[in-house]
Parts: C-alpha cells; structure tokens; sequence
C-alpha cells in the first residue's frame, strides 16, 4: 500500500511539516502528493480552519510559533488564505519531485510571496524549469493529475492537511510527526493494545445539524 503524505500549498503547517518530511520522501519511504484542501473541505462540508475567525488567528500564531521552535524561516503571504490552484499545478507540471516542492512551498512561505499572483507564477514556472506558466497551469493533463491525487485523498479518509497516510490509517498535522514516524517504523503499532481500540468507542451523542 505504500505511504503517501498528502498537503496543500495554501497550509503553512504543511510547510513546516514538508521539513521534516523531505527526507522520507527523497529516500523513496514517503509518497508526496499535492492536493486541493479546499476540494476536501467542499466535499465533507466543513469549514477549513482560516474560515473560522478566532481560530485563524490561533492557527496563524501557532505556525509562527511552531516554526520558530523549530528554527525555520516563515514569513506569510501578502493575503491568507490564498488561491494555491496554480501554484499546485504547476509543482504537478514539474513532476511533483521534492525539489519541485520546495521551490514552491520556500517562495510562498519563506520568501512570503503571493502564492496566486501572476508574476510570482511566472518566477514559480521559471525556477521550476517550466516554459510558460500559463501553459503548465491550464493543462488538462496536469488537471486531471491534482484532481485524481484529491480524489485519492478523499478516498482513503483524508481531512486535512498535511496528513500522512500509512497502511490505511491517517496522521494529521505538523505535531504528529513523532507519531508519524513511529508508525512508518512499526506499521502494527495502532493495532496494538489500547491503540488498537479507540475505533470502537462507542458515540455517545451526536449533534444535531
């Protein structure tokens, strides 16, 4: 089955995960795969975490603490949240490799520029080794690409991002790494012992919507 690790340009904590991150996925343990957040979050008719006000500005703050805790630059777009649709493209259009990744997700979040405006693009495609931006951007191939890695996404369960999928169970978010790697280390490990049984804890009540 393999493990992917699903993100989104448009989530700084799927930019400070990437670095840690990167080296599973250059060593081949680790799939990385590009998808649209707001298409999950469309599809399970829930709201994403920077549509909520007082929640924004939590999640905002706790990037900004995260990364200084882990010592990686963050400096936020110009505006947040943005439209990542091209810029994803355009890593699915350069072969979605890690240094295709990076250069995208290091412009956005390290450099803080504006991940859907039309000259950064243009910089985004010229660093990417893509000749036309526009081209990359608009192809039905690359397309049909993101929408099948989000399909996938969704299929296996997936929530948000980034989330790491391993032997059909999900891990969310940049605090779960130590988790993460645990199970990447030890595949069996949630189905051992008390871990084993949080799926069958019964609900007790549901909301009404």
């Amino acid at each position: 089955m393999g493990a992917h690790w699903y993100f989104d340009f448009v989530s700084p904590f799927s930019y400070l995960h990437w670095q840690k991150m990167r080296p599973l996925v250059e060593a081949g343990r680790v799939e990385a795969v590009p998808i649209v957040f707001g298409a999950v979050l469309h599809a399970l008719g829930i709201l994403g975490p920077a549509e909520i006000p007082k929640k924004r500005e939590f999640i905002y703050r706790q990037a900004l603490w995260q990364a200084r805790r882990d010592g990686v630059p963050l400096r936020f777009p110009p505006a947040h949240p943005f439209n990542p649709l091209p810029a994803l493209r355009l890593c699915v259009a350069a072969g979605a490799t890690p240094p295709a990744i990076g250069t995208v997700f290091d412009a956005i979040w390290a450099e803080g520029l504006a991940g859907d405006a039309p000259v950064v693009l243009d910089g985004l495609a010229a660093r990417l080794g893509l000749a036309d931006a526009a081209a990359a951007i608009a192809d039905p191939v690359v397309k049909d690409r993101l929408r099948a890695n989000t399909d996938a996404a969704l299929a296996a369960g997936v929530f948000g991002v980034p989330t790491l999928a391993v032997e059909g169970e999900l891990f969310w978010g940049n605090d779960s790494h130590d988790l993460m790697l645990a199970a990447l280390e030890d595949p069996g490990l949630l189905r051992q012992g008390e871990l084993a049984g949080v799926a069958a804890i019964p609900v007790g009540v549901e909301r009404r919507r």
